[in-house]
């Protein structure tokens, strides 16, 4: 039998644990920190958070993909990073048992935006995961280098195959050997600066990784 991909339970828990993840983060900012400015062009902290929040929202009321990241950031911003969190947590929660109760049928299914259900799973612990390393680097905190980043690295593979890269073997530090195709130049690099590149975080250039293209873009 072949196990779907995304595996399911690793990656239900991982996209709530991210959640959770973020919520400890964003709680007890100050003002200053709510207000800094983050690599995401136009946002700071806060719209991101708004971001976050608002996939959450969406998902909860059934209407992913109808609002744009930008229409989600200025619907939230307002928010306090205390009641922010705390009210994304209990969101959270409660997607934990639907997402890891979900049949192989229905994880498999087509799903919002193109994906299916299991693979838009990922895709929000990607974001979730990626946001908040937006928010550690706009504060000078140090980036999570736990699984999130590794499931953050699958799916930015996936991505890519998706979007007809260029075959290639990326070797990356602590998390082994990526492959988007078959064959192709093996590079060797750290596990962040391929989300960072492959998210359109980070030049290329800068980190020997020039094959990786913007998933987005």
């Amino acid at each position: 039998m072949t196990t779907p991909y995304p595996p399911q339970k690793e990656t239900a828990d991982g996209a709530i644990d991210e959640y959770e993840k973020f919520c400890d983060l964003v709680a007890g900012l100050t003002p200053e920190q709510w207000d800094a400015p983050t690599r995401c062009e136009g946002w700071a902290v806060r719209d991101v958070a708004g971001h976050v929040f608002g996939v959450a929202v969406d998902i909860t009321d059934r209407a992913s993909g109808q609002r744009s990241a930008d229409d989600q950031a200025a619907a939230y911003r307002g928010l306090k990073p205390a009641a922010l969190a705390e009210d994304l947590r209990g969101k959270a929660r409660a997607l934990r048992g639907p997402f890891a109760g979900m049949s192989e049928r229905s994880w498999t299914s087509p799903g919002p935006m193109g994906y299916r259900r299991g693979e838009s799973v990922l895709l929000l612990l990607q974001d979730t995961y990626v946001h908040a390393d937006d928010i550690r680097a706009a504060l000078g905190l140090p980036s999570d280098r736990g699984p999130g980043l590794a499931a953050t690295v699958d799916f930015v593979r996936f991505a890519l195959e998706r979007r007809g890269a260029d075959p290639a073997r990326f070797v990356l530090e602590g998390v082994g050997t990526v492959e988007v195709g078959e064959g192709g130049p093996e590079v060797h690099g750290d596990p962040l600066d391929f989300v960072l590149v492959g998210t359109g975080r980070k030049d290329p250039a800068a980190c020997g990784l020039d094959t990786v293209p913007n998933i987005y873009g």
